[in-house]
């Protein structure tokens, strides 16, 4: 079953009642020229099992105790904005699966070997991936990109990740643009920063649910970076969203440097874009359940393959 993601950019209650999420909208509630009836119809009433992403956005929203409990209880992720409606911060749950100590053993104790094998694996699909987008987008040279993914070898020595990604960059907008992925630069650099921070708490949920620890990256060692580990296994899926981004330029050619309201909806569809994997299709929030699944049976020795969505032409 998809979960629901939730965004709040306005004023807000938030609390907890039966198992179910009530919202309440202070401005309503205060507002005098408001009927009774029409108050009462502003709260919503949503199940907790349906949620698996929350967002806050606002300084004025007030959330209980009882919520974050139940939301963490859930394994859902709540992420937190700044002033300039940025995600800064992440809450997930610290006991996401029954198994979880056991998991936290095999993923510690993994070799170095199999975790270059399992970066290998990584690169190669993310490359793949970026290729096809070329192709789709009539970009550049999509089999300079395949025959780059066919010679990483493993742990990447030769960072072919890098260098697909500076080919990559430079035509996936067009030829012309000369794009240059930079966080602080042009857009549709802010598009994407959110785009991909979206996608990395879809990843480190996933990861927690399969009773993973996000913090212990196969490739990102950065040791003030609490998620390496979802850094690494988001990698194949972040031409998913590029694509998404592609399509919204051409809808929204007018604007720029912002995101507003429009620009967020439909960046917060992410975790339900349709993805291919093990040749069925998938919404991506439940792929990375099939990802972040495999990945356990790697560290545990049961297989030696990361289940990664492909995208298709």
């Amino acid at each position: 079953m998809i979960k629901r993601t939730l965004y709040f950019g306005n004023p807000a209650y938030l609390s907890l009642s039966y198992k179910q999420l009530i919202v309440r909208l202070p401005e309503v509630e205060q507002n005098d020229n408001l009927n009774e009836k029409f108050k009462k119809k502003a709260e919503a009433s949503i199940p907790i099992e349906d949620i698996g992403l929350i967002i806050l956005d606002h300084s004025r929203i007030t959330i209980t105790q009882s919520v974050i409990a139940e939301l963490l209880d859930n394994n859902i992720a709540m992420i937190t904005c700044d002033n300039t409606h940025h995600p800064v911060g992440m809450l997930l749950n610290l006991d996401g699966n029954t198994l979880q100590a056991k998991r936290f053993m095999h993923q510690i104790e993994s070799s170095q070997p199999l975790k270059k094998q399992l970066w290998q694996q990584t690169v190669k699909q993310k490359i793949n991936n970026q290729g096809v987008l070329l192709e789709k987008q009539k970009q550049g040279n999509p089999q300079m990109l395949y025959n780059m993914a066919r010679q990483v070898r493993s742990g990447d020595p030769e960072n072919h990740e890098g260098r697909a990604a500076a080919y990559y960059w430079q035509f996936l907008f067009g030829e012309e643009k000369r794009f240059k992925r930079d966080r602080e630069g042009e857009h549709p650099n802010l598009w994407l920063n959110y785009g991909y921070s979206i996608l990395r708490a879809c990843t480190a949920r996933a990861l927690v649910g399969s009773g993973l620890l996000p913090t212990l990256g196969i490739h990102h060692r950065n040791q003030y970076n609490s998620y390496c580990l979802a850094d690494d296994i988001m990698e194949p899926y972040r031409p998913f969203v590029d694509e998404l981004i592609c399509k919204m330029l051409k809808v929204h050619s007018g604007i720029k440097d912002e995101i507003n309201k429009e620009i967020k909806f439909e960046l917060l569809g992410i975790p339900t874009l349709d993805v291919r994997i093990g040749g069925k299709q998938s919404p991506l929030m439940v792929a990375l359940q099939s990802t972040t699944a495999s990945l356990v049976k790697c560290f545990e020795g049961k297989e030696n393959k990361i289940l990664y969505p492909e995208l298709s032409l």
